[in-house]
Formats: structure tokens, sequence, C-alpha cells
């Protein structure tokens, strides 16, 4: 199983074994990493389970989608790495992905 390490802003990080096909979201919630809220329950209605893709990943994990950009809209502190967690699936070669929870959430 892939590793995701989340990396939460008191600089406390978190690994997670997460399912292939499983959201970064979901694990997060799964492991109780602080900072995700998740509120929407993974259904890219909210902003509350914002994090940044660590620059090193970013170009792997992708821009995203039209729905998910104006759901950032009301994210905390946007920026250019910036994505929902709910909307990044797992895939074998997210083995190492880390990602930042913002200081807070929307």
């Amino acid at each position: 199983m892939p590793k995701i390490t989340y990396v939460a802003f008191d600089g406390a990080t978190y690994d997670v074994e997460a399912p292939v096909g499983s959201t970064v979201m979901e694990n997060a919630i799964k492991h109780m990493v602080p900072g995700i809220e998740a509120e929407c329950g993974g259904a890219c209605a909210c902003a509350t389970c914002h994090v940044y893709v660590d620059e090193a990943w970013a170009e792997a994990v992708g821009t995203p989608e039209p729905m998910e950009e104006d759901m950032l809209d009301f994210a905390f502190d946007v920026r250019p790495t910036s994505r929902l967690s709910c909307q990044i699936k797992v895939k074998p070669e997210y083995d190492g992905l880390v990602v930042r929870v913002p200081e807070r959430q929307a």
C-alpha cells in the first residue's frame, strides 16, 4: 500500500498506509489527522479537507478539476498546490506522497 505523509500545521507528521482507490481525505479521517474536517464527507461540496500538495508531488497529483476549483474559492489561504483531499484518489505511484494541512479550514 502507498504511504502518505500528512504534515499538520504544527509540524507533526502522520504516516499512513493508504489503500489504492481510497482518497487522501478518507485516510486522514480514518487515522484522525488533525485539521482535516471533511464536513461534506467527500462530496466536493465544501472546502474543509483542503491540503497543500508538496511541490515535489504537485505534477504527479495534477491540478483540480473545475468543480474542485470552484470549491477551493471557499478555502483558507489557497496556494498554487492547493487541493481538496477528497478529490485525490490514491494510486500505487503516490507512495511517499506528502501533503500539508493548512492553519485552518474554511
